[in-house]
């Protein structure tokens, strides 16, 4: 093949090189704008993965540059004054120029052709297309061969928020991958610095927009934005000066980060590679590792597949997982930084262990395997914080109290319809069902909604709060769990407004009933689907008597034994259809603004508030992000709703998310919903529970050591095993889980499995 490389960087260099270790009769040039030791940026940080994968591909190649690698083991973040250093991380950096200094060397041995200073224009890759047998397009960040093809490749690029500039130093940070962060007259500068060699370190420094405009920093030149930098990090850098190798750039060299994915990464005889197909943001390290990687599998492909559209397919069908794995982790770091002032008030161990599990690749387990010490010392700060001085436990086992309500754990059963309910009573169903999760280790167990009037029913299964039997019901499950276990009990109660009159979920969930369908009512006349009923907009005589159905649930709650009450006003029932504009259209006082939208749930809240005794928690689930963007609640609006919430004593919020439209676009994944709130938490200080597909004691315990949260909701997990906590506990090996005492043989057996590695099957 004839084969030209566009970009001279380690994504173009290595698949040439890669190529002719294939067949030395390829005839490859690879075609450089700049100069063979212009580079902009500094080091580059690879794992031992890569090195291996390198090694096995071209053993020469990776024996030069292990050579030159520095290794480091700690990270060390530098906070209110605090160093705190946790080891065994394990990294290894280089220079970027020394990298390609030896990839230009190995690819002159292979007889590969380097052509620098070959500015190629736009127009100009047309010709190459016809000249070669393939166009590698490894030209970086603003790609030309993408934007040429853009209709082919379709990028998507996310511009992000902080600005930051690409420095070194020769104070080389030798001891540990470096944090710092200081506080300014402008607001918070912080740097990220890292060893790449024997005398020179990366020196990263990053801000937010606000920030790099009160500093000015667009407006002055190089030198003058560097002389700033220095002064900021004086205190860190002990007289070394910091520099830049940006010349060649106009400007002060700061840069928005800009997220690159393409929907096609190949058109024709054209492939992309590198940062030219997709990026992953700095704070990660890991876009040479997939430069590098993505080289060795293309050229592989070629080799192995039966023409070239099959191995770009596949190329592009492997690599894109790998790709899209590291861009969500690289957006949950990315997230992180732009939003560090929301953190920088948490003391110094809870904020470096938010840092070290940002993306969500490094958890709470993983963490104690790298420094089983360090964690260990977290641990214990984080019981002594709740009150358990001198135990060394994990964050779901420590104590948490609200009002007068003290949990033994922070794992909670989160509410979840059963649809066993007879004419709004719960049965022997409900009783079996929640005695048996309340046996079974966590420390608060929610019901699932009860409705506050028979009209108020999601389902005809559905419970109730309205009737003297249904109180007797609920009283007799309070009493045998007060009975028999250490477990709370949180009664939800709400009205399912313009989602009520539905079939059960296992029929078909939201969907009106065949037939005896009930009148239904909401904010707005509004249905939840064209299937739907259209509810009647309430009147205030409507509002009124709602108000004090719920004030009436409340009270049955409490004389029935509940140690906890809280309002549904999420997931698109009565309440959030005045929360939401989606379907509040309201032109009074209830409908428009946010308080206006907020206005009648508070009412009712309030009155709750007032029927509920002093002395007991109460609770208010919300939709922190409708999932439709800006017409829709979103999650700075949230944060609002939470400061609204807080005003009117209400404890704790539950943040949920969704549910509130057909509309909406939901961004599923692991813990999916814990950054609203992370949010709320942070930047209100009011308590909050996560709830969202978390599912191991890893989830929790990162949740909760990092500050996202205080309880942790889990909910498909307590369907699947009703003793999930006593199980999470033996797994861990936290021997100090009381468990029924009926049951203590099978925790002995159980304990002496997970001690040997083993599991029940």
């Amino acid at each position: 093949m004839r084969i030209a490389c566009l970009g001279g960087g380690p994504a173009g260099l290595y698949f040439a090189i890669s190529m002719k270790l294939h067949d030395p009769a390829h005839e490859i040039v690879v075609i450089e704008r700049n100069r063979p030791d212009d580079t902009f940026g500094w080091g580059v940080v690879l794992s031992d993965e890569t090195l291996d994968n390198l090694a096995a591909n071209d053993a020469v190649s990776a024996a030069r540059i292990r050579e030159h690698f520095a290794y480091w083991d700690d990270i060390a973040v530098i906070h209110d004054g605090v160093k705190t250093v946790s080891t065994g991380h394990g990294f290894c950096g280089i220079g970027r120029r020394q990298l390609l200094l030896l990839l230009q060397a190995r690819a002159r041995e292979l007889d590969i052709e380097l052509r620098f200073e070959s500015d190629i224009p736009e127009a100009a890759i047309d010709e190459l297309r016809r000249e070669f047998d393939l166009v590698l397009a490894a030209d970086g960040l603003n790609s030309r061969t993408r934007q040429r093809y853009a209709e082919h490749f379709q990028p998507d690029i996310d511009v992000r928020a902080c600005k930051f500039v690409w420095l070194s130093t020769h104070q080389t940070f030798n001891d540990a991958f470096t944090f710092i962060f200081e506080k300014t007259e402008h607001g918070w500068v912080w740097a990220h610095a890292y060893q790449f060699d024997a005398d020179t370190a990366t020196f990263i420094v990053e801000c937010s927009e606000a920030t790099w405009r009160a500093f000015g920093f667009g407006e002055m030149s190089q030198q003058a934005s560097i002389a700033v930098c220095e002064r900021i990090f004086a205190r860190h850098l002990d007289g070394h000066a910091l520099m830049s190798n940006a010349n060649h750039i106009r400007g002060s060299a700061w840069i928005n980060f800009p997220r690159v994915l393409c929907a096609r990464w190949s058109f024709d005889n054209v492939v992309l590679m590198g940062d030219a197909a997709a990026t992953a943001h700095f704070s990660i390290g890991s876009g040479t590792k997939l430069a590098l990687e993505s080289a060795i599998a293309l050229a592989d492909y070629l080799h192995s597949e039966p023409d070239m559209a099959s191995a770009f397919d596949r190329y592009e069908e492997e690599r894109r997982l790998e790709v899209l794995r590291l861009q969500s982790a690289a957006r949950n770091s990315t997230e992180w930084f732009e939003q560090v002032e929301r953190y920088l008030d948490l003391d110094p161990v809870q904020f470096n262990y938010s840092l070290l599990t940002r993306s969500q690749r490094i958890s709470h387990e993983n963490l104690r395997l790298r420094d089983p010490a360090w964690l260990e010392s977290a641990e214990r700060w984080f019981q002594a914080q709740a009150g358990n001085e001198g135990s060394a436990r994990a964050p779901m086992f420590a104590p948490y109290r609200l009002r007068d309500m003290q949990l033994i754990n922070r794992v909670v059963v989160s509410p979840m319809a059963q649809y066993k309910a007879v004419d709004g009573c719960p049965s022997d169903w409900h009783f079996v069902h929640y005695a048996e999760r309340a046996k079974g280790g966590a420390g608060l167990v929610y019901t699932e909604m009860t409705c506050v009037s028979p009209a108020g029913r999601i389902t005809p299964g559905c419970p109730g709060f309205y009737a003297p039997e249904h109180e007797a019901a609920w009283q007799r499950l309070c009493d045998f769990v007060h009975a028999e276990t250490p477990a709370k009990l949180c009664a939800q109660i709400g009205h399912s407004g313009p989602k009520g009159s539905t079939q059960l979920g296992w029929q078909e969930m939201d969907a009106p009933l065949p037939e005896g369908n009930w009148p239904i009512m909401a904010a707005s006349a509004v249905p939840w689907s064209a299937r739907n009923q259209v509810p009647r907009a309430m009147d205030r005589a409507d509002m009124e008597r709602v108000r004090d159905e719920f004030v009436a649930a409340a009270r049955m709650a409490e004389r029935a034994g509940f140690d906890m009450l809280e309002v549904h006003a999420a997931h698109g029932y009565l309440l959030s259809s005045f929360i939401t504009p989606l379907t509040n259209r309201r032109d009074d006082d209830y409908g428009g603004s946010l308080e206006n939208r907020m206005r009648y749930p508070l009412e009712v809240i309030r009155a709750v508030r007032a029927a509920w005794p002093a002395h007991k928690p109460l609770s208010v689930r919300i939709s922190a992000n409708d999932w439709v963007g800006d017409e829709g609640v979103t999650p700075d609006e949230a944060v609002e709703i939470a400061r609204l919430l807080q005003a009117v004593e209400v404890d704790i919020v539950d943040v949920s998310a969704g549910q509130t439209s057909t509309q909406a676009k939901p961004q599923y994944g692991r813990m999916f919903q814990t950054p609203f709130s992370d949010r709320i938490r942070n930047e209100t200080g009011m308590a909050t529970m996560a709830v969202g597909n978390i599912y191991q004691a890893d989830h929790v315990n990162s949740i909760l050591m990092a500050g996202r949260a205080d309880l942790v909701c889990l909910a498909r997990p307590h369907l699947a095993d009703p003793y999930w906590t006593l199980h999470a506990a033996a797994g861990i090996q936290d021997g100090e889980c009381e468990w029924p005492a009926p049951y203590r043989a099978g925790r002995d057996q159980l304990q002496r499995l997970a001690e040997r590695g083993e599991g029940w099957v």
